[in-house]
Parts: structure tokens; sequence; C-alpha cells
């Protein structure tokens, strides 16, 4: 990875809240907005573990602005204290309209997507589409700013390939319009989840502006945190993927951060609990049907991580996969993971 200082020379900055309009954000450690996964019952949870910040999943403005039920869900107040929803489209007038519907709907930050790689986002020039058109970006971001009194974030990445970097560009054109934190995925759009995350091209952007950034890519150890902003030069950092099926993962990083002490992950017993509240609320806000079919990927991605943390064969989370993503009781969903998780326990025991 270009830049990248080593975990052993790269100590952890200050710890430090953000500030990002006049909320103060007491971690300066954010999960990320990920379509399908990162939605009420995922960063609540997150939350509680000490992540700073959430964001929701993407919300298509258009969609939103007509109605549409699973976009009114994303933008709805979570139940958190702050509210951030993330919103997407190419047209600067309905932007705005949904930014001030998203308002009205208990948002407490608007956070815009420039970065999302998508084909099915990008060929409606939305998304890293922006990138390569840097004055609708720049009405956008202008249409949204005036639109509401909440404050405004952006998140972009580096740019549409490695031809031509636009992020410190269109930042310094968010700064000057208003908007209160940039954050870059170290990739361009045309890398998608490809390759490596560069983290030091980042820097960039963090020397062309005052406002917060925020480094996002590739974090997935606690420890990495620090390499991550020594090489990015950020202000804090985002996680994604790393949090997949770890939603107390963000507040680790932060704990680490702040202390020098690296967590334990949550023992078996937890993780269970975790996994098995989640289910519940997955349940209770999509209904039983849908509910199923979307706490199928979690909990996949759950059993990973704690065969992972107990030091299992990567084999016994997938044979569990297998029998327990096919049942279609949630009862019989529950026993399965109640089972796996006595199972691993009592492995991990003997």
């Amino acid at each position: 990875m270009d830049g990248l200082i080593s975990v052993q020379t790269a100590p952890f900055p200050a710890f430090s809240p953000l500030t990002i309009g006049p909320h103060r954000i007491a971690a300066p450690v954010v999960l990320a907005p990920m379509a399908g996964i990162t939605d009420a019952p995922v960063r609540r949870m997150a939350l509680r573990y000490g992540a700073g910040l959430t964001v929701s999943e993407m919300v298509a403005s258009e969609a939103l602005l007509t109605g549409h039920a699973e976009m009114t869900l994303r933008a709805e107040s979570a139940g958190v204290d702050i509210h951030a929803v993330q919103l997407a489209g190419n047209e600067p007038h309905w932007m705005a309209e949904a930014a001030r519907l998203a308002e009205a709907s208990g948002a407490s930050i608007i956070d815009i997507n420039m970065g999302c790689p998508a084909k099915r986002v990008t060929t409606g020039a939305a998304g890293a589409a922006l990138l390569r058109d840097l004055p609708l970006a720049t009405r956008i971001l202008e249409a949204v700013r005036a639109a509401v009194s909440v404050p405004v974030t952006l998140k972009t990445r580096l740019g549409w390939d490695g031809a031509e970097m636009a992020a410190p560009e269109i930042a310094r054109r968010a700064e000057a319009i208003g908007i209160a934190m940039v954050t870059i995925h170290g990739r361009t759009r045309c890398q998608f989840y490809t390759g490596t995350a560069d983290w030091a091209a980042i820097r960039a952007v963090k020397e062309a502006v005052s406002i917060p950034v925020i480094a996002n890519g590739d974090l997935t150890q606690t420890h990495d945190a620090a390499a991550m902003l020594a090489a990015s030069g950020s202000d804090g950092v985002m996680i994604g993927r790393g949090a997949q099926g770890r939603p107390w993962f963000p507040g680790a990083v932060a704990e680490h951060w702040k202390t020098g002490h690296a967590p334990a992950d949550p023992d078996l017993a937890e993780q269970r609990d975790v996994l098995l509240e989640l289910y519940d609320g997955w349940l209770a806000l999509y209904g039983v049907e849908l509910g199923l079919r979307q706490a199928r990927k979690h909990v996949g991605w759950a059993l990973e991580a704690a065969a992972a943390s107990a030091g299992a064969a990567p084999q016994i989370a997938k044979d569990a996969r297998g029998r327990i993503l096919t049942l279609e009781a949630p009862d019989a969903v529950i026993a399965g993971i109640r089972t796996f998780y006595d199972q691993l326990a009592w492995r991990a025991a003997a």
C-alpha cells in the first residue's frame, strides 16, 4: 500500500472528539453507510458498543420523495441521538427537496453520496459518477446546503480512476460551500473494492481543507487504525466491511485509540446475545417474511466472526451457515444460532 506507515512506527494521534456543526461526536470512529446492511438495528448496536456516529443506508432522493417504502424507512429517525441520513442522486433540485424531507423526518445530519461505485448508481450519473462532473457535483452540494438547517457532510472516493484524483478539488469546493465534513474512501471508482485502499492518498484531501476529513477503506483490525491515521493525516476513521458481523468493532477501534489497549472480542455468550437481539430487531423492522431474508447475510457474517474469535476452523462456520440460513421459521433459526454458539463454546473449552 503506497505510503502506508507500518503498525510498529505509527502511534495513534491524540484522541479528539469530532465537531460536525452543533454536534459533538465523542469518538471519531464512524460506522459506514452500507446499503442493505447498516439498518437501524445494526446502527443502534454499533452505537451501544462505542461507535461515535453511524450513517443510514443510502437513500435514493427521488424515490424518497415519491414515498418509496424502503427509502422512507431508511430516512426515518432510528431512535438514535444523532441520526445521519445519506442521500444519493444527480439532480440538485430533487436532492435539496429530499434533504428537506429527511430533515423533517428527524435527520440530524445530511450526508451526500458521491462515492458509490455500483453500476446501477453510476449509470444514472449519481454516486461516484459525480467525480467526473465537478460542476454538477458543486451544484448539488450548494442546493442541499441551502435547503436544510442541519449540517451537511460528503462521502466520496479518490477519483473516478487513477488518471485524475478529484477528491482534493471536490473537498475544497465542499468546504467553500459550507459542508461540515468530508469522508474519503481510499480507492477510485474503477477499483470498486479490489486491491487495497490507498490511505496515504487521502492526505492530499486533508491538506486541502480545514474541515474534518475521515479516512475509509480496509480497516478490519483495531491496530490498523493507527497506520491509517498516520498515513492519511485524517481526523477520524470510518469502518464498513470490517464491522460486518461485528457491530462492536467500531467501538473497539475507538477504545484502542483512546486508551492504547485493544479490547478483546466479546465472549461467545455475549456475541450470541447480540445476534439474537439483532435478529429480533430485523423481524420487528421488516416483518417476518422479509426479516428472515434480510437477516441471513448478517447471521452468516456473525457465525464467521464467532468462529474466528474462538480460533475455530472456518469450515465450522461454513457448515453452520448451510444449516441455519436455509431454515424458514424464526424459532428454528434462533434454535440453530443457540446450538452453534453452544457447540463453539464447548470446542473452545475442550
